[in-house]
C-alpha cells in the first residue's frame, strides 16, 4: 500500500517577526486600538446565520479591528463579507447566479430593501474595482468599511431572522 505523500516542513522565517505597530493612517480615525471596537460593536453577527456565514462575517468585523495596525485590511474586510453574502444569497435564493442577479432577485423577491440593494451594489462595485486594479487596498476608511460591512450583516439578518423578528 502505497503511502499518501507528505507536505515538505515550512520554510523558517529569518528572524522573529516583530510585534505590529499602528498604521500611521489609523489616528486619523481612532487614537487608540481600544477605540476600534466601538467602530464595529453594531456589526453583530446575526444568531441563525449558517456557521459558514459567521464564521466570514466575524473575520470581517475582526479584519476592521485590526486595520488599526494595517490599514488595508479595511478593504478586505468588506470584500471577504461580500464573499459570504454572495454565497448566502446564492442558497436562500436557491439559484446559482451573478452577484448583482442574486441582488437583483433578492430584492425583486421582497428579502431585501431598494435601498440596501443599493448599498450592496457600491459594494459589488468595489469588489469589482479592486479584481480589476480600479482601486488599491486603501481605497476604504474604517467608517466607510463599516458603513459597507454593515450592508452585509444587515441583509444576512434579513435573509437568516432571528425567532424574535419571526413571531407575528
Amino acid at each position: 500500500m502505497d503511502t499518501p505523500p507528505t507536505l515538505p516542513a515550512p520554510l523558517p522565517f529569518p528572524a522573529p517577526l516583530p510585534w505590529p505597530v499602528p498604521d500611521p493612517r489609523a489616528h486619523h480615525f481612532v487614537a487608540h486600538c481600544s477605540d476600534m471596537h466601538g467602530l464595529v460593536v453594531d456589526l453583530v453577527v446575526p444568531e441563525r446565520a449558517p456557521v459558514y456565514v459567521a464564521s466570514v462575517l466575524e473575520t470581517s468585523r475582526e479584519l476592521i479591528r485590526h486595520s488599526y495596525y494595517r490599514y488595508e485590511f479595511t478593504t478586505v474586510a468588506v470584500t471577504h463579507a461580500l464573499f459570504g453574502l454572495e454565497r448566502a444569497l446564492a442558497e436562500r435564493l436557491a439559484v446559482k447566479k451573478p452577484f448583482q442577479k442574486l441582488i437583483e432577485q433578492a430584492a425583486k423577491d421582497g428579502l431585501i430593501t431598494a435601498g440596501l440593494a443599493d448599498r450592496l451594489g457600491a459594494g459589488r462595485l468595489l469588489r469589482n474595482k479592486l479584481a480589476h486594479g480600479d482601486l488599491t487596498g486603501s481605497a476604504l476608511t474604517p467608517v466607510l468599511a463599516v458603513s459597507m460591512a454593515s450592508a452585509a450583516f444587515d441583509t444576512v439578518a434579513l435573509l437568516y431572522p432571528s425567532p424574535a423578528a419571526e413571531a407575528p
